[in-house]
């Protein structure tokens, strides 16, 4: 949605001749990023929980699945009580790891909830960096070639990424361009 309406406000002033007048450049935000070792940091802590709560997961689907097989050989010689029974505890705990796997890695879960709390503030120190930058050195347009929106080509005369790592303190590696 911000990158329609960032297409539409360029074409408005494509429009109207006022880019000419108007200075822009752009920024990698995935290569700024990628020099942050505070950021690598919290991607590894985001992996490694998420690859743990993935096993548990898996365990917990595991456990269904040897309890349904369990189930499907022995359901002859039970009484229909206990069969009812069986397929009972099959189903709530069918139940118990859907809402696990929820809990863990749905939209409000807990990898969602503790990617803000890793990855925001490094964001807004690159976002605050990126307004400095477009701030101090009069940009009315800064782009992010991260983004969705398509830059067919860019000269890297207009890529600022450094600059921003500048204003960052972090150093250049060679993890990025």
């Amino acid at each position: 949605m911000k990158t329609k309406l960032a297409a539409l406000l360029l074409l408005m002033f494509v429009g109207t001749g006022f880019v000419s007048a108007q200075k822009f450049c752009y920024v990698d935000t995935d290569y700024i990023l990628a020099q942050s070792p505070a950021y690598q940091a919290a991607q590894q802590e985001l992996n490694n929980l998420s690859m743990q709560w993935q096993k548990e997961v898996e365990a917990k689907y595991a456990e269904i699945d040897l309890m349904y097989k369990n189930f499907q050989q022995e359901q002859i010689l039970m009484t229909e009580e206990l069969r009812v029974k069986r397929e009972a505890e099959i189903v709530q705990k069918e139940k118990e790891a859907k809402e696990f796997q929820k809990q863990k890695f749905g939209v409000d879960g807990e990898l969602f909830k503790k990617r803000q709390e890793l990855i925001k503030p490094i964001q807004d120190q690159v976002y605050d960096a990126v307004k400095t930058m477009a701030t101090r050195d009069g940009y009315a347009i800064v782009f992010d070639k991260a983004s969705d929106m398509t830059m067919l080509y860019t000269n890297p005369k207009y890529d600022k990424s450094d600059e921003v790592l500048e204003i960052l303190g972090w150093k250049k590696g060679g993890t990025g361009k």
